[in-house]
């Protein structure tokens, strides 16, 4: 077998290009930047606290002095907010990249709705990032770009079936995550096949960050302060975690290397840790008949249909 060459740690040189990244004020999405930035790259940083959003663009800087970084308020959770930063985003240059890791990792024990009305674990993590990608479309194609959307290897160990995506029955707070992020996978998948079939140049790649924590990071004023108790808690599990830069290497090669193919799906080489590789889905996230379904279900919940979809929608009933 060939040797895997790439680095993560030394990126291609990303000069010229333009990322967004959903979720950036800590964790997988700060991280994200720090590695998109350090490359050379242009990065608009998102989160919905916007003193938490300054203070992590402050962090990048000072890490990276040069870095070219726009921040940007958006709150995946509502969609108001989703419609008017990606307007705002469309009013920029072209996008080369739109990394779709904002999310609620902590779900709430009871089950919460979001003002637009849906549980708010679904609508963080899957809704509105359905409906980002939709109103990107354009200067995605603009910048033949890349979208990767953040899956988990917990879908593998639990595959729900999402037939109530909102769980208005039976919630609890891990199948909220996990099944959120069935969705998320599953919605990956069928952009790559729905923007193949109408001929778009935008990739769909989905990847995942193994089992990461921030009790394995390294402090970053602003970003990432855990206590005692979770650095112990995390040196104990050290051998079945790792930080959440070394989680950010999966996202970051699905979003930049040249060879991720569209439809692939990337995590770590051990699973729950290591290099970035290109790894197999959960089955319940590659069945075409659910995720038709969800896709169905998504568009009509954000009203959001995609442009260059709808148009060969139409072109295929004439």
């Amino acid at each position: 077998m060939a040797r895997d060459r790439w680095d993560p740690a030394q990126l291609p040189d990303l000069g010229g290009k333009r990322y967004l990244v959903t979720g950036s004020t800590a964790g997988l999405g700060f991280f994200s930047c720090l590695q998109l930035a350090a490359a050379g790259a242009h990065v608009i940083m998102t989160g919905r606290n916007p003193k938490r959003l300054a203070a992590a663009r402050a962090a990048v800087r000072r890490q990276v002095t040069d870095a070219e970084v726009d921040t940007l308020l958006l709150d995946t959770s509502n969609l108001g907010s989703v419609r008017a930063a990606a307007a705002t985003a469309r009013g920029r240059a072209g996008l080369h990249g739109l990394l779709l890791n904002a999310g609620v990792v902590h779900p709430p024990r009871e089950r919460q709705t979001t003002p637009d009305g849906h549980e708010v674990v679904f609508a963080t993590n899957a809704l509105g990032h359905y409906a980002l990608a939709g109103e990107l479309l354009l200067p995605l194609a603009a910048g033949r770009g890349r979208m990767v959307w953040v899956g988990s290897m917990s879908t593998s160990m639990w595959p729900y079936d999402p037939i109530d995506p909102e769980l208005e029955n039976g919630y609890t707070p891990w199948r909220a995550y996990v099944q959120s992020k069935v969705v998320t996978t599953a919605l990956g998948f069928e952009a790559d096949r729905r923007l193949r079939a109408a001929n778009v140049p935008i990739s769909s790649i989905v990847a995942h960050p193994g089992y990461s924590v921030s009790g394995r990071t390294r402090g970053i004023l602003g970003v990432n302060e855990p206590s005692r108790t979770k650095r112990f808690f995390g040196n104990l599990q050290a051998p079945i975690t790792q930080s959440k830069e070394h989680g950010a290497w999966s996202l970051v090669r699905a979003l930049v290397d040249p060879d991720a193919e569209s439809g692939s799906f990337w995590g770590p080489a051990r699973v729950v840790g290591g290099a970035p590789r290109r790894a197999e889905a959960a089955k319940i996230t590659r069945d075409e008949e659910i995720a038709a379904r969800l896709w169905n279900y998504c568009e009509h919940a954000t009203g959001v249909e995609w442009p260059y979809l709808k148009a060969s929608r139409k072109r295929r009933r004439r």
